[in-house]
C-alpha cells in the first residue's frame, strides 16, 4: 500500500457516512466530500471511488503529500481534509518554524526532511488550535480530538 492509500483509508474511516448535521458548515456531506466544497456535485450519489479521485486530486496532489515523508505527509493529508490545503500547509509550515505562507516549496519539503520527531507533536497540537477556531468546536470538539489521536496513533507520531 502506497502513502496516498494509506491516508485516504485512515481518513475514509473517520469520513464514511452521509451525514447533514445543522452545525457542520459543509452541509451534506459523504466520505468527507462536503457540498459547500462541491456545490455542483451530486453528494448524496457521491461513489467511495469519486471520493477517494477527489481526495488524490484537490487534496493529495494539491498539498504535494507525495513531497512531505512519511509520516508528516499523512498528517498534512488529514489536516488538508478538515481544514483545507492552504490552512493544513500553514499549520505544518508553523509546526516547522518556518515562514507560514501555505506554499509547499523548497524551504517546506527541506524543513520537512529534516524534521525531529517533536513535529509531529507540535503539528497535533497545532492542529488541535485550529480546531478551536472554529464556530461549530462546541459540537464536534470530542470528535475532533478523537481524530488527532487516533491518527497520532495511526501514524505512530
Amino acid at each position: 500500500m502506497n502513502n496516498f492509500e494509506t491516508a485516504v483509508n485512515l481518513t475514509l474511516e473517520k469520513e464514511g457516512i452521509l451525514s447533514d448535521h445543522k452545525d457542520d458548515a459543509g452541509g451534506l456531506t459523504k466520505y468527507g466530500i462536503s457540498q459547500a466544497a462541491y456545490p455542483g456535485l451530486d453528494i448524496a450519489s457521491l461513489t467511495k471511488a469519486d471520493a477517494i479521485a477527489i481526495y488524490k486530486r484537490d487534496y493529495w496532489d494539491k498539498a504535494q503529500c507525495e513531497e512531505i515523508p512519511y509520516p508528516l505527509d499523512i498528517m498534512l493529508f488529514d489536516t488538508a481534509v478538515n481544514h483545507g490545503v492552504t490552512k493544513a500547509v500553514k499549520i505544518l509550515q508553523e509546526s516547522l518554524g518556518i515562514t507560514a505562507d501555505g506554499v509547499i516549496g523548497q524551504e517546506t519539503r527541506a524543513a520537512a526532511r529534516q524534521a525531529k520527531n517533536s513535529i509531529y507533536t507540535v503539528f497535533m497540537i497545532n492542529r488541535l488550535y485550529a480546531y478551536t477556531e472554529a464556530k461549530s468546536w462546541p459540537t464536534f470538539r470530542e470528535g475532533w480530538k478523537n481524530r488527532l489521536v487516533q491518527l497520532a496513533q495511526e501514524v505512530d507520531a
